[in-house]
């Protein structure tokens, strides 16, 4: 499992970060002051941190001198919005920059971008009685190979990686097809349609009313 550590001083955020990162399926670890930060990165491996500018102890920026020798890659979180900010946090070896408020779907996609950029992202794919193994590009359900098109692959593992989470139709053709979203475009109504058909997802795969779609995995752990 991916495990990311959040370093936020602020509750109210980090919690929501942490519950929706959990239902995504990452492994979350939150601390609340740059002092802490630096101690837990003693005791355990990260996969990536999601890291305030603002924090007392340490703040980010600060911590970026320890965190850089250790080839994690950071995506800066800060109500800090200059160009100034933004050229420190880049340059001083962060992989992105974030700035309050932000749209937690958003803040999902950018961490997909980041792992896959860094070959970390889970290659086995697990939700109910469904597996995908991403490398070999195979599906199985109940132990049995399912054939899909390499859209609808491409879309299921899109949908596993974000589980629990709303995402709008805009997000999701851009993500899987790269292009804006077109309400005369039946393409992804029809994708969805045959994955529900194909992997018997009629009551996990639901549509929410002029937003999107949420794959909901109903053996997570609600928090």
């Amino acid at each position: 499992m991916i495990r990311i550590l959040v370093a936020e001083d602020e509750r109210p955020i980090s919690d929501l970060i942490r519950l929706n990162l959990t239902k995504a399926g990452y492994h979350c670890t939150c601390v609340y002051d740059g002092l802490a930060a630096a101690d837990i990165l003693e005791e355990g491996n990260f996969d990536l941190i999601l890291l305030d500018v603002m924090m007392p102890g340490l703040n980010g920026f600060e911590l970026m001198e320890y965190i850089r020798p250790l080839k994690i890659p950071v995506i800066f979180l800060t109500a800090k919005s200059s160009l100034k900010d933004r050229m420190t946090g880049l340059t001083s070896g962060a992989e992105d920059y974030i700035t309050k408020p932000f749209e937690i779907v958003e803040l999902l996609a950018r961490i997909n971008i980041v792992l896959r950029r860094y070959h970390k992202t889970e290659q086995l794919l697990v939700m109910n009685d469904i597996t995908v193994d991403v490398e070999n590009q195979t599906v199985t359900q109940n132990g049995k190979e399912v054939e899909l098109t390499p859209k609808e692959l491409e879309l299921l593992i899109f949908l596993m990686r974000n589980r629990n989470i709303t995402l709008f139709r805009e997000k999701i053709y851009e993500e899987i097809w790269g292009t804006e979203y077109s309400v005369e475009s039946r393409t992804l109504d029809l994708h969805i349609q045959r994955l529900r058909k194909k992997l018997n997802l009629e009551n996990s795969l639901k549509t929410i009313f002029k937003v999107g779609y949420r794959l909901e995995d109903t053996n997570e752990i609600s928090l």
